[in-house]
């Protein structure tokens, strides 16, 4: 008999993929497997949830939600062997995508189910973040470390408005107040220093519904790609904003790309976003952790 966990997030998308989850979830049962619901009202609560079924010896975890909830499976599967597996559910999915899984619910949930009873799991690498007190966290698609983190933060600390227009204001306040910051990078051993207003480290293309910050990631290949955006003006990045969804903001002069195993970022009053949650202050070391998944699908 096989156990399977599942973590969902009745909240992801806000609801509009109910239907559609429904179906995924009924593709999950079969003859051959237990299904345990896992359902928390807090991250830290949905956390613990996860690590107790991995602890309980679940043969697989599946994330129905977006890239948070990913985000939190992630956490208790990573370098354990226990199988994972992803219904999109959320707004972005850019996990997702990332790692070509199916994005419409119904056609993901059958990929699953197949691949349990096949017995199948494919190798997809991590990324792993060290920082500052002890501080430990995994990430599948993109970790921020300039103007976006600024907004994610910003953002979060508005009780007003509500909603996606939280974004749109904490967007226009950093706007106004943007200025290059002085980071200190090391690329495998090699320290760099230079002003920036953004640096983003993937290791798949895509975050915050299908900006391919790091369009070349590659979440097979054991390295980290990190793209980092020099001095450029207010008008300059809200042109470049639109080339974002394409990938083709790389070949911009004032944006230099880099491939690399570990990726130490320094900077003052910055705090660093991975699939889109927040994780904890710079300095911070970013590793890729080879097939450190394995995934459904």
């Amino acid at each position: 008999m096989i156990r399977v966990a599942v973590l969902r997030n009745p909240a992801a998308g806000r609801g509009r993929h109910a239907k559609a989850v429904s179906g995924a979830l009924a593709a999950l049962t079969g003859a051959d497997r237990a299904v345990e619901f896992l359902d928390a009202g807090t991250v830290d609560a949905a956390r613990a949830a996860c690590r107790a079924a991995v602890d309980g010896g679940v043969d697989a975890l599946v994330a129905v939600g977006g890239d948070g909830t990913v985000h939190v499976g992630l956490q208790a599967v990573a370098g354990t062997g226990v199988r994972f597996g992803v219904i999109p559910a959320g707004t972005g999915n850019d996990f997702a995508a990332g790692v070509g899984l199916p994005v419409d619910p119904v056609a993901a949930g059958r990929v699953i189910s197949e691949s349990l009873t096949a017995g199948h799991a494919r190798a997809i690498d991590l990324g792993h973040i060290s920082g500052p007190d002890g501080f430990q966290r995994w990430f599948g698609a993109v970790l921020g470390a300039g103007f976006d983190a600024l907004v994610n933060e910003r953002a979060n600390a508005m009780t007003w408005p509500k909603g996606r227009r939280r974004y749109d204001f904490a967007i226009f306040a950093e706007l106004v107040g943007l200025r290059p910051r002085r980071y200190r990078l090391t690329l495998d051993g090699e320290q760099m220093e230079q002003d920036a207003v953004l640096v983003a480290v993937g290791n798949t293309p895509a975050y915050g519904g299908g900006m391919k910050m790091c369009p070349a990631a590659d979440p097979t290949d054991g390295l980290l790609d990190v793209v980092v955006a020099g001095p450029i003006s207010r008008l300059t990045l809200l042109r470049l904003q639109p080339k974002v969804y394409q990938g083709t903001h790389v070949s911009h002069p004032a944006v230099a790309s880099y491939r690399a195993r570990t990726v130490g970022i320094e900077a003052a009053g910055i705090t660093a976003y991975a699939d889109g949650e927040r994780t904890c202050p710079l300095p911070i070391t970013v590793t890729a952790r080879p097939a450190a998944l394995r995934l459904l699908g």
